[in-house]
């Protein structure tokens, strides 16, 4: 499993909750299941999930929530190197947080800032600089915003 993968999955993963549209992946029971068959995973128990993600999200700099509980992560020896493998979506995902810490590339993963995006993204500026999780978008958008506010009070 690559870094590659690790972030994939955790992006996906937190971006099941959709700010933008007010849709939340793990509230409608056949896209959630195409999601984790489409990735391999098993659902594991849908309060547990939403916690893990939900506090994931909190770490990395969306809406504060409790610290992400802790899930069921194996770590055994095969053909010679340490694996690290999980039953269900939630140790998977925190498996591949873990991976990403273990590297230093947790602190890339962001939140996007904009109140109504609030996008999951993985920051691959060389100073780990990036805000905005498309600054065609979101961060013109806000740009614009503060442009217009201080045009007002001047």
């Amino acid at each position: 499993m690559s870094s590659t993968h690790d972030v994939e999955l955790v992006l996906d993963f937190l971006n099941t909750l959709d700010v933008e549209e007010n849709a939340d992946l793990l509230d409608d029971d056949l896209r959630w299941h195409a999601w984790l068959a489409a990735r391999g995973l098993t659902a594991g128990d849908p309060t547990h999930v939403r916690a893990v993600r939900d506090g994931l999200r909190g770490l990395i700099g969306g809406a504060p929530a409790s610290p992400p509980p802790d899930a069921d992560v194996r770590v055994s020896v095969v053909a010679g190197v340490p694996k690290v493998s999980a039953p269900d979506v939630a140790g998977a995902v925190l498996a591949a947080a873990s991976r990403l810490a273990v590297l230093g590339e947790w602190e890339r993963v962001k939140i996007c800032p904009a109140d109504e995006c609030q996008w999951a993204f993985f920051d691959r500026s060389r100073n780990r600089s990036r805000t905005w999780c498309s600054m065609q978008v979101c961060g013109n958008r806000e740009k614009a915003r503060a442009w217009r506010e201080r045009s007002k009070s001047g």
